[in-house]
């Protein structure tokens, strides 16, 4: 009924800027449905009568949101600190531990209960506050991208450390956005004695696919009744149904061979990194022949020691993406195959590890409608002209539409089913196997804007900047906002089941592409983070001396060319 009658209101005009005004909203939205039948709870293991009536909303729920709205505002400067902090990091995959002891200590602060090195994964953790039902777990990723280092609030190439890692994918946002609304629900929580357990938990390396399965494997998602995920965006959105992006399985092919002198006696050798290069030549051919929604890449990891010596090992690593497990499964066997044939042509051996996975993503219908009504409720945040100037000078330079800042919120939008031939390839994100697994629903936030390609330089331009700041503290309140929903409408979490079963899972069955002998790459970019920390450390954000990270870095907001 609210997400209805939100969703009514906002195409006839009526949609209301103060809080006062939506406070009346609420009013009507609580007397109008008064009308309707109540229907009950139902938990994680009951299953849902059909059609269930909508509840009520209860009656303190617009006082609870438009709280939590304020207690967001005031708390606008620790949302700056930690997204600011978290950048000034430059942590990529595994290695993410300045990020896991600054944020777990603030957690630990306001009093949550931290777990850490969980699923086998030094850098991964929970923290929990509450007991009972309903279990609400919220989630974002935490790591950077390599060589992305760039000053933020500058519009054109400028590292911090030249060849560094930095967030050129705005992962130093979403767990901020988390922390902040989880604080500001804990408040109510506590006052109202409300029952509910929140769990909050990072994606730890989800640039590389690698951590998600192996939570759900070790069972940190078995009683969560919801999980509310987000990703920094350009906008302020949700969306359900069939992704149309890609899943993924990610593979490292390792050949042995024999090495010899390169100049003497090259012939008693068999090289390993022949293979290699055979193995990609081979893949490349094969593209030809497999179906247009695939995406494919590859990077040597391992190409021997010197010219002079035959290289006795080499590896590389594929990145297989497909729209469904059974095609993802298909590429993965040809690969293989195609590695075969490599070890035959090159008289050596070869090895195959998993190195990360990604089911293809499916959202929740019931948990998107009621983050929609929340993000019409919120709106996008005021846009100061140095905001727009950044944005736009970004997109400038970077020759693409100059467009500026998002100002306004698209429809919602979802499909049970995206027809295969409509797909084109795409991303992915292991939150896919947590889709697959309880109801869940990703929140974007407009942190960033329109220009960067992705996992570049020029998507870290604002993601310490006022930009970021604003899009976190808007996202926070939208998430604030259903959690209470989640929290004091049962009706939510018994109809997002139901979707879950009988529309999303009704023919699929999860079946993990993680196999049981394999465990998490936790040695991933340890040397790249050895190399830089030292250098980056001297850059790290001291809040305690100074307002924000441009004016630790001296920067001029916005700084164009």
């Amino acid at each position: 009924m609210l997400a209805r009658f939100v969703k009514i209101s906002a195409r006839i005009g009526f949609y209301p800027e103060s809080e006062m005004a939506r406070g009346r909203v609420w009013l009507l939205v609580v007397l109008l449905a008064s009308l309707l039948t109540t229907s009950p709870a139902v938990t994680q293991g009951e299953a849902p009568s059909a059609a269930p009536a909508a509840a009520p909303p209860p009656p303190k729920l617009a006082a609870y949101k438009q709280e939590v709205a304020q207690s967001i505002d005031g708390m606008y400067d620790l949302a700056q600190q930690m997204v600011d902090s978290i950048f000034s990091f430059g942590e990529i995959g595994f290695q993410e531990f300045e990020t896991q002891r600054y944020l777990t200590g603030i957690l630990e602060r306001e009093g949550f209960t931290v777990q850490r090195g969980v699923a086998g994964i030094p850098t991964a953790w929970t923290a929990r506050f509450g007991s009972g039902k309903p279990v609400v777990a919220l989630g974002s990723d935490i790591d950077g991208i390599p060589q992305a280092s760039q000053k933020p609030g500058v519009a054109y190439r400028d590292p911090i450390v030249e060849g560094a890692p930095g967030h050129g994918e705005g992962h130093n946002s979403g767990v901020p956005l988390n922390i902040v609304a989880a604080i500001a629900v804990k408040r109510i929580m506590q006052r109202e004695n409300l029952p509910g357990t929140l769990i909050l938990w990072p994606g730890v390396a989800e640039e590389l696919l690698a951590t998600k399965a192996y939570y759900v494997r070790a069972g940190l998602y078995k009683d969560v009744d919801v999980v509310l995920y987000n990703h920094v965006g350009t906008n302020l959105t949700t969306s359900w149904g069939d992704g149309a992006g890609n899943g993924l399985v990610s593979v490292e092919y390792t050949f042995q061979g024999e090495a010899a002198h390169s100049g003497v006696a090259p012939w008693r050798g068999r090289s390993a990194m022949d293979a290699v290069e055979l193995m990609n030549v081979g893949w490349n051919f094969r593209r030809e022949h497999l179906r247009i929604q695939q995406r494919s890449h590859y990077v040597v990891t391992n190409g021997g020691d010197q010219p002079n010596v035959v290289p006795r090992n080499a590896s590389v690593w594929y990145y297989l993406r497909e729209t469904t497990y059974p095609e993802i499964k298909r590429m993965w066997e040809t690969a293989d195959k195609i590695a075969e044939g490599a070890a035959l042509m090159s008289d050596t051996t070869v090895t195959s590890r998993v190195l990360g996975s990604a089911w293809p993503i499916h959202t929740n219908k019931v948990l998107a409608e009621t983050h929609d009504a929340n993000i019409r409720s919120v709106g996008l945040p005021t846009w100061s002209d140095a905001d727009v100037a950044l944005a736009k000078a970004v997109q400038r330079e970077l020759k693409v539409p100059e467009i500026g800042l998002a100002t306004e919120i698209p429809a919602l939008r979802g499909r049970e089913e995206i027809p295969d031939n409509e797909k084109r390839g795409g991303g992915s994100d292991d939150i896919g196997d947590i889709s697959w697994n309880v109801p869940t629903v990703s929140l974007n936030f407009p942190a960033n804007f329109q220009a960067g390609p992705g996992h570049n330089w020029a998507n870290a331009v604002a993601m310490a900047t006022p930009i970021a700041h604003k899009g976190v503290v808007a996202g926070a309140k939208v998430q604030a906002m259903t959690i209470l929903d989640v929290l004091t409408r049962p009706e939510i979490v018994s109809q997002a089941w139901d979707y879950f079963r009988n529309v999303q899972a009704k023919d699929i069955e999860y079946t993990p592409l993680i196999r049981p002998q394999d465990t998490p790459a936790i040695w991933l970019n340890e040397e790249t983070m050895a190399k830089y920390r030292p250098a980056l450390r001297k850059h790290y954000y001291d809040a305690t001396k100074y307002k924000t990270y441009l004016d630790q870095l001296g920067i001029k907001y916005p700084t164009l060319r």
